[in-house]
């Protein structure tokens, strides 16, 4: 079982494998990414990003590439690296699955969650199944508390979720099953979803509604009680419902579609969603 395990830190990864992926294409492109920016060197987080993207962690041959292109040292980017935690120093699964246990969403079952799935895929904390598809973290705030208890997959959200949906979800990732977040797009591999951050669209970001239902109650409330926000200094308010609403669109403001929420179809999620809107 996952509770036998060695913790990730326990096991040792190479410092170096040897085999760097990172090509003259890719350092082509960590050029332009710097190019961007008025200063280079604020264009080394999604340059991080560039380096997973290929190399499935920060992996030294990176932070060495990273440093010389931004003329920085190769300590100044480890302390970058080291720092955010959605920088890697061991190689991620095609599905990073992050649980969060953050006070409202393990109150709301997030950590019965979390040691479902460790159970179910025999991993522990930062670890990826034998098969290379999926690496388990338990994860803090996701800024999600709404529909909690929330879970990501590759950074897309998945909400509302219970042990049997979250269940499913692995099992069809691992399957190959195309998956999709409730709001948001096609779930990709880690490493394609990795060049997305570093600055590289993959013309999908319109995919999916942008916010849900239980994002808009206050909205939704707003307008039907006729509340306005308070005037400021020189008589104005900051906006009214009618003004907000307008900026909504109507796939926005029905929320996510159950059909594309594992489990929800099968009734498995909360039905009930009294508890966020008033």
């Amino acid at each position: 079982m996952a509770e036998n395990h060695a913790t990730a830190t326990d096991v040792p990864v190479p410092y170096s494998t040897g085999d760097s992926k990172i090509t003259d294409t890719t350092l082509a492109e960590m050029r332009e990414l710097a190019a961007r920016y008025p200063v280079g060197r604020s264009a080394l987080l999604p340059m991080l990003h560039l380096v997973q993207s290929v190399e499935g962690r920060v992996t030294p041959e990176g932070i060495e590439a990273c440093a010389e292109i931004l003329g920085l040292t190769g300590a100044e980017v480890s302390a970058v690296a080291t720092f955010y935690t959605m920088y890697k120093r061991r190689p991620v699964g095609d599905y990073h699955v992050g649980v969060c246990t953050n006070t409202l969403c393990a109150v709301m079952g997030g950590d019965l969650i979390f040691e479902r799935l460790k159970q179910h895929l025999d991993v522990g904390n930062d670890e990826t199944t034998e098969d290379g598809k999926i690496t388990l973290e338990h994860l803090e705030c996701n800024a999600a508390c709404d529909y909690a208890p929330v879970m990501m997959v590759n950074w897309e959200f998945f909400d509302d979720m219970t042990p049997e949906s979250a269940t499913q979800l692995v099992d069809d990732l691992r399957e190959g099953t195309e998956v999709k977040s409730p709001r948001g797009a096609t779930i990709c591999t880690w490493r394609e979803a990795e060049r997305v951050l570093a600055g590289f669209p993959d013309g999908r970001a319109d995919e999916g509604p942008t916010g849900g239902k239980a994002t808009l109650a206050g909205l939704r409330l707003a307008r039907e009680r006729n509340w306005t926000a308070p005037a400021g200094r020189n008589g104005s308010n900051g906006g009214n419902g009618q003004a907000a609403e307008a900026t909504v669109s109507p796939e926005a403001a029905a929320g996510p579609r159950p059909e594309d929420q594992p489990g929800k179809e099968s009734g498995s999620g909360h039905s009930d969603d009294s508890r966020k809107e008033d």
